[in-house]
């Protein structure tokens, strides 16, 4: 199958067919990470700019580190050190970008659709790394690659994402993903992060962790984006904790070989427990990380023509 797609904007807009082509690509190359020398020429030539307007440590990183392993010229823009701060708009900061002719434009902004503008306005592709509270595609991309490893398949397993969905881009990408693979997808948190008619996604919704991991394969906890929350929408971090932390005792009620994710940052003791987060026999979270640089080779390689 040739991958055709300019950009890459979200999940709700691949097909299984190409989402399983991103998977498979990205599998070939997890070997060059571990090369004594992680380099292989495949993009050499090509240009590849990392637009953040947003603090990132992961995707950023790994999208820095997926363009150099595949040899392609990786440049970093951040909004503060950028002509933003002197009050550039997203559109002139792009078409000037476009003017020095890079290949690839990876953008994280905190307005929902910025990334999809950019598609329209410049020739160069686009990819989503996480736009406001509406997808983050690289990162659900990566997720269900470290599933499918663990579990082997995606198709019948119950998946819980558990915390603040409504202020996670995450939640939605992965909700998007994991339901076209086949997975079944549980939602629980607070009545104030759970967003209006979600179950018109076709999840289920909770308001207990303990109803929404019950016999499940998977849970994915997410992190408050207090960044995000115009108010403050819970009483506290502790009673928070006391609801909707994943710990030893609630974890019980998943099946016996449960994994666990979180896309990071993690708050230890918040949305769950350090035992649980730093527990090999369970936590894949690290290995979410490892998968993050694989999936992101794999879409500049197919992006700048590699599925050819």
């Amino acid at each position: 199958m040739k991958f055709e797609r300019k950009d890459i904007l979200g999940i709700k807009e691949l097909s299984v067919d190409e989402i399983n082509l991103i998977l498979e690509t990205a599998e070939s190359f997890l070997e060059i990470s571990t090369r004594k020398i992680k380099k292989v020429p495949i993009l050499r030539g090509k240009t590849i700019i990392n637009l953040f307007y947003e603090a990132s440590t992961r995707t950023r990183t790994s999208f820095e580190i997926a363009g150099k392993r595949l040899s392609a010229d990786t440049i970093n823009i951040s909004a503060s050190t950028s002509s933003v701060v002197k009050g550039e708009t997203l559109i002139d900061t792009a078409r000037n970008l476009e003017a020095m002719n890079p290949d690839v434009i990876v953008i994280r902004h905190s307005a929902s659709g910025a990334p999809h503008l950019l598609a329209r306005l410049v020739k160069q592709s686009i990819i989503n790394a996480g736009d406001g509270a509406h997808e983050h595609p690289t990162q659900a991309l990566l997720d269900m690659m470290t599933i499918k490893e663990h579990k082997g398949k995606i198709a019948g397993l119950n998946v819980a994402i558990i915390g603040d969905i409504e202020h996670s881009r995450v939640a939605r990408s992965n909700i998007y993903g994991l339901s076209k693979m086949g997975a079944n997808v549980v939602l629980a948190g607070p009545a104030t992060m759970l967003p209006r008619d979600i179950e018109q996604m076709g999840v289920k919704v909770y308001n207990k962790i303990e109803d929404a991991i019950e016999g499940v394969d998977v849970i994915m906890m997410l992190r408050i984006q207090l960044e995000r929350q115009k108010q403050c929408i819970f009483p506290s971090l502790r009673e928070y904790s006391q609801h909707y932390c994943l710990n030893r005792n609630n974890i019980k009620l998943a099946k016996k070989d449960v994994i666990v994710m979180h896309p990071g940052p993690i708050n230890r003791g918040v949305e769950i427990s350090p035992d649980i987060a730093d527990d090999p026999s369970c936590s894949v979270i690290l290995d979410q990380v490892n998968k993050g640089v694989a999936v992101r080779m794999a879409l500049l390689y197919l992006l700048t023509g590699g599925g050819e």
